[in-house]
This record gives structure tokens, sequence and C-alpha cells, in this order.
């Protein structure tokens, strides 16, 4: 019975109109969207790992290897404004993704446990780097000091 529960829990992450939310997401809210995506998808195999589905267990490593390549590192801006973040970030993704393959090889619940929290750090501190903009935009904030039309724009992640 629980498990059905944790499983409907995790699931519901999908309901609700993903798609129209992508359609009016800034770029910032999109990267948090794909965190969150990454983190559903490690938890889920998680679970699947636990209850030794190992059909499922794959598949749920599959999307958030997925999501990692082809949403968050593709969306690294390398070559120009992202500079050495961007690069740091693109060796944190690429070791993410290894280790998810290497868990779902071994059943290796240990490195699904380390990319849950690197992602959950990443997708922590993506998320307080919008708060002082959202406080200063409203006019909560302290404010930033910067023309209105700066403190509105969305945060540069890269090519999103």
């Amino acid at each position: 019975m629980a498990n059905a529960n944790i499983r409907k829990a995790l699931n519901s992450y999908d309901q609700g109109g993903v798609e129209q939310l992508v359609d009016t997401a800034s770029p910032h809210k999109l990267i948090c969207m794909l965190y969150e995506g990454a983190l559903k998808a490690v938890m889920m195999a998680r679970f699947h790992m636990q209850n030794n589905e190992v059909a499922a267990k794959g598949a749920a490593i599959s999307k958030a290897i997925s999501i990692i390549e082809e949403g968050l590192r593709v969306s690294l801006d390398k070559g120009g404004a992202g500079g050495e973040l961007a690069g740091n970030l693109d060796a944190l993704y690429e070791y993410m993704s290894s280790r998810l393959l290497l868990a779902n090889l071994r059943n290796d619940m240990v490195a699904l446990d380390e990319v849950q929290g690197l992602m959950s750090q990443l997708r922590d501190a993506w998320v307080a780097i919008d708060q002082p903009q959202a406080a200063a935009a409203t006019g909560t904030g302290t404010g930033t000091g910067a023309a209105p039309e700066q403190r509105n724009s969305p945060l540069s992640y890269g090519r999103v």
C-alpha cells in the first residue's frame, strides 16, 4: 500500500499541464523544471531499484540521463558567456550521467544517492539565484540599484 502511495505522489509531478508551464516559463524556470524532472527520475529509479523492478529502474535512470544530457548540458553556453562556470557544470553533468549509468549496471544505490544529492544542491542554488531578483522586481527586497529593465530580465544560463 505504501509503495502505491509513493508511486502516485512521484507521478503527480507529471500531471497538471507541464506543457503549459513550459510554454510560459522563463529560461530560469525552465532550468528549475529540468532539475525537478531529473530529481524525480532519480527518486523513481531508487524506488524501482529497491523493489527489484529492473525494467522500470532502467527507464527511470535513462530519463534522468536524458534530462541531464539533452536538457541541462545542451543549454550550457560553454563557448560564450557561460565561461568557466559552464565548463564546470558540463563536467559535473557528465560525471552525474556516468554515475547514473553505473548505478543502473551495478544496482548501486550509493551512486543514485550521490547524484540525487548533487542535483538537489544544484537545484537549490539555482532557485536561490532568482529570489533576490524576484524580490527586487516586486519591490519587496532591498533593491539592487539596477534599472527596472535589468531587474526584470531573466538570468542567463546559456542557450535556453
